[in-house]
């Protein structure tokens, strides 16, 4: 194993990722309905954390952001990607629907710093299993050398599209199973190298489809008595879009039934992994990390889907709250609950401080390491704790007791006082009483992503309807026009 500077060696780390998954739907976070056995267990072997938040309530712009630290305006991507991945002449895209927006592979985040440069910069071993969803799906990007993902940003679960090695092909099998198999198939490997391993296994569960065909009898059997109360039975709100399935009735049960199985199948290959890094020996010195790229409503508010299960699109805590889970013998206290918030921007500087690795990126990072929260879930935080999140037109400035949200330009806009009204029923934007503290919260707001955001990337200006991207921004053909081709950093000594 790599040592610094002659010191003890430096942690692996596995960072585990769903997709679509509300931070409500964990059995350790109070969901009875549903059984995730194995985050359970890395809940009492770890830190679960209450409020922890993505950057953008979609797809493609929270997983840029994961790996950027940067918000939606800054680096580029600023809706789920519906293109990018392939040629359009490519064989395989031939003739296939889901396919037929691709025009070329663009590497969106070619220009900026990914954490995995820096770990990879500094002797880590990095593999990526599972969707990527960030641009051309054909090649391995910002240190990783091992890659196996999906062709585009979603698949059904049985005979998905995935790409190995350069190719493209109809894989035979249910998603889940093929990503937890492999991943486990690496950490056998990774285990017995003589260098630190990171490994990202980004599950596509439990985003839809949903329906029976769709998974295991054996995960769909586990719900098939479930009465499904930890979602509420609401009418449709009245901006309900069409970008995710929902129902009413049987059809509601039995679209609850596949994501909750498809989150139980995930659950699986959880513990698949975690009995690997013991049987390996490893466990003792790997951090793993368990989070969402974004939120879900499934019901709550009479939403069904993310920020763009409505337009405009919502920053209602459903969709922008993640599940977060972080076990790592020795380096968190085991069996704990954080309630301080943070943010998906936040584990950038976080991960670098873990792995003792130098935190330095060509993008302004407005995050902060979270590491001593760790050791200390109740710490005190000197500064006032406000976090952010962006979805094209939408922003959210929030924190402990309250909530903005602005929509550029014509709204509606909301406050909510979250010490009164959490389940966020009751606007108060637009009463006089409140008019100083959205004065506030606005300047504020506008004052934090001027420091962070890049003008040319101005989400609020591209028309972002939540219904896909297909290129990249309007303002700049490549984030190397604006930032320049990134540097080959130079390793240290």
């Amino acid at each position: 194993m790599a040592m610094q500077n002659g010191a003890a060696p430096r942690p692996n780390l596995v960072f585990l990722l769903a997709d679509d998954m509300g931070a409500w739907a964990l059995h350790c976070a109070g969901n009875t309905d549903i059984q995730t056995p194995n985050l359970d267990r890395m809940a009492r072997r770890g830190m679960r954390f209450d409020n922890f938040f993505c950057a953008s309530p979609v797809c493609s712009p929270a997983r840029a952001s994961i790996l950027t630290g940067t918000m939606p305006s800054r680096h580029g991507v600023l809706d789920w990607l519906d293109g990018g991945n392939l040629a359009a002449d490519h064989p395989f895209a031939q003739g296939r629907p889901a396919f037929a927006h691709e025009s070329r592979p663009i590497r969106y985040l070619e220009s900026l710093t990914a954490y995995t440069d820096l770990l990879a910069q500094a002797g880590y071993h990095c593999g990526l299993c599972g969707k990527w969803h960030l641009g051309d799906s054909l090649h391995p990007q910002h240190g990783f050398t091992d890659w196996y993902t999906i062709a585009r940003g979603g698949c059904d679960y049985f005979h998905p599209e995935m790409v190995e090695k350069g190719e493209v092909y109809e894989a035979d099998g249910y998603v889940t199973d093929l990503l937890g198999s492999r991943a486990v198939e690496w950490l056998q490997r990774y285990a017995a190298q003589d260098a630190p391993f990171y490994l990202s296994v980004h599950f596509t569960a439990p985003h839809d489809p949903w329906d029976a065909d769709q998974h295991p009898r054996e995960y769909l059997d586990l719900y098939k008595d479930c009465a499904f109360t930890a979602t509420p039975d609401l009418p449709l709100h009245p901006n309900q879009v069409h970008t995710c399935q929902y129902g009413t009735g049987a059809r509601r049960k039995e679209l609850l039934r596949g994501y909750y199985a498809a989150i139980s199948a995930m659950d699986h290959w959880v513990g698949r992994i975690l009995d690997q890094l013991e049987e390996s020996g490893v466990l003792d010195n790997t951090i793993v990390v368990f989070t969402s790229d974004n939120g879900m409503n499934l019901g709550q508010h009479g939403i069904w889907g993310k920020g763009n299960g409505t337009f405009p699109q919502n920053m209602y805590d459903s969709s922008v709250k993640v599940p977060f889970l972080m076990m790592a013998p020795g380096r968190v206290a085991e069996g704990t609950v954080c309630e301080e918030m943070f943010s998906h921007y936040d584990l950038f500087p976080t991960l670098c401080e873990l792995c003792g690795v130098p935190c330095r990126s060509i993008q302004p990072l407005p995050g902060h390491s979270f590491a001593p929260w760790l050791t200390d879930p109740d710490r005190q935080n000197p500064a006032p704790v406000v976090v952010y999140d962006e979805y094209g037109p939408v922003r959210m400035i929030r924190r402990r007791d309250c909530k903005l949200v602005l929509r550029t330009p014509y709204g509606p806009n909301e406050l909510y006082d979250l010490v009164q009204d959490p389940g966020e029923e009751h606007n108060l934007y637009g009463q006089a009483a409140y008019e100083p503290l959205v004065l506030a919260l606005s300047r504020e707001m506008d004052a934090w992503f001027r420091r962070y955001a890049d003008p040319a990337f101005d989400a609020r200006c591209e028309g972002v309807a939540g219904t896909g991207q297909h290129d990249r921004p309007g303002c700049y053909a490549s984030l190397a026009d604006r930032y320049g081709p990134r540097p080959a950093y130079v390793k240290e000594k």
